[in-house]
């Protein structure tokens, strides 16, 4: 967990490591940066706090957790506390509570300190207008953007990008280039190869260690590339439509790789496990991979019920073929946008190939998303989202705790991963998506197939065989 350190002599914070040498007596620490510009510390100029991942604690309560998750997906962009709370059955009060005792900040606080955050990176990493800059921040107008980056940064956002360094440019031949920073260790290579296997043929590819795929932004059609960076950050290249709300774009991103993520409670916990405790020595820093698309998730995770890894890809392809918008001008096997639950709903899969059982269960389930997203949820609890899947007809138990795991619930664990074990998973509580992650990467030893070739070989099943 990163600790920021506040000088109350300066009035300024720190991250770790920063070369600041204050005396012990003058310095207060917080776990969010955030925190400490509620208590009215600002920035240091020299360490530069905001360009460093600042993960909730993860041992803060599931119900602060989940509130954070839904904010970092925009709840409180256009919405009100009073209906954030509303969606956590919490009033705003007990919410704002909770939020003061386990972060030090109000829900409304974290937001924007984190649009802010993510604006004062743009303006050092980008050439984008001051004006592109606060809407893809998510800030609702120019105006409101200036006041905040003077609350934040004591400075106007014309003055914060004269400041920058020289280095901190990045340029792209079109597209956008920002770093997504995590703090050390990211196992990479395993991650990649996770992602890998489960790639949607031309929708994702891994190739020559970058990560590329489409994604679509109310309609029209965008391209993102993510491959290693430094030591302590990714680069990530997005070829956008329009960027407008470019902070949710890179916070699912940053949630596909973990990067936001606090292993160091989980590592600790499980680092003397028999089981887990050498496949974390073995795989250091390896992430939970979350998911781009909640539903697509849910599409493969349901598709490998009956079917073996090779199979599930060729079928992806051809639902993809068949349903997913093309995307033109791409390279790399990239040529379509993944289908949404809605389409998915109207197309006759028997005519695709897939095996019976596995078209009505798949077609009946994008039918219930269609009709009701919160069944995909993520604001949901554990319990509530598992038992929401298994509620509808031919999800298994497994199958519900897979998705729940690329959701990003700490606490997912398919069951029958510690079938080749003596070890009873309920002592990985509450840290089992992590302990299920290393079972899984270490059950898929070597390095992957390219994900835009060898599909593997599937013969369509036919209706009646």
């Amino acid at each position: 967990m990163t600790t920021f350190s506040a000088v109350v002599t300066t009035g300024i914070y720190c991250r770790p490591g920063c070369g600041a040498k204050p005396l012990a007596e003058n310095v207060r620490t917080f776990e969010l940066a955030a925190h400490a510009e509620a208590a009215g510390f600002r920035a240091c100029l020299r360490c530069r706090p905001y360009r460093v991942a600042g993960p909730v604690a993860a041992d803060a309560p599931e119900l602060v957790c989940r509130a954070v998750q839904l904010i970092i997906a925009g709840a409180l962009d256009s919405g009100t506390e009073a209906a954030l709370g509303a969606r956590l059955a919490l009033s705003p009060r007990h919410l704002r509570r909770l939020f003061h005792e386990h972060l030090g900040v109000t829900p409304n606080q974290l937001a924007r300190s984190r649009r802010a955050h993510f604006a004062r990176r743009l303006l050092d990493d980008s050439d984008l207008t001051v004006a592109d800059v606060a809407f893809a921040a998510g800030f609702g107008s120019v105006r409101q953007f200036n006041r905040e980056m003077r609350l934040v940064f004591r400075a106007s956002p014309v003055e914060l990008r004269d400041r920058r360094r020289r280095a901190d440019r990045l340029v792209a031949d079109g597209g956008l280039v920002m770093r997504l920073p995590f703090t050390p260790p990211l196992h990479w290579d395993a991650l990649l190869e996770f992602l890998s296997a489960r790639a949607v043929p031309g929708v994702e590819s891994v190739r020559d260690g970058v990560y590329r795929r489409t994604i679509s932004l109310d309609g029209e059609a965008g391209v993102l590339e993510v491959r290693r960076g430094g030591p302590d950050h990714l680069m990530l290249w997005a070829h956008l439509p329009f960027w407008e709300g470019l902070i949710h774009v890179v916070e699912r991103v940053a949630r596909v790789f973990g990067v936001d993520a606090d292993l160091a409670p989980a590592e600790a916990a499980l680092a003397d496990d028999p089981v887990i405790g050498p496949l974390i020595a073995a795989r250091p820093g390896l992430r939970v991979p979350g998911a781009w698309g909640v539903f697509e998730v849910a599409v493969e995770a349901v598709l490998s019920q009956h079917s073996p890894r090779a199979e599930v890809r060729a079928q992806l392809a051809a639902l993809v073929a068949a349903a997913g918008s093309p995307v033109h001008g791409l390279d790399g096997g990239l040529t379509h946008l993944f289908p949404s639950a809605t389409t998915l709903a109207d197309t006759d899969l028997l005519t695709l190939g897939l095996p019976e059982t596995t078209a009505k269960t798949l077609s009946a389930f994008a039918t219930a998303v269609a009709a009701d997203e919160t069944l995909l949820d993520a604001g949901a609890t554990l319990a509530e989202l598992t038992g929401r899947l298994r509620d509808r007809p031919g999800i298994t138990a497994d199958t519900a705790h897979h998705i729940a795991l690329r959701l990003g619930h700490p606490d997912a664990f398919p069951g029958t991963l510690a079938a080749g074990t003596t070890t009873d998973p309920e002592r990985w509580r509450p840290w089992r998506a992590l302990a299920a992650i290393h079972l899984i990467t270490a059950a898929e030893p070597g390095r992957a197939a390219p994900a835009d070739t060898a599909l593997g070989t599937w013969t369509p099943h036919r209706v009646g065989t």
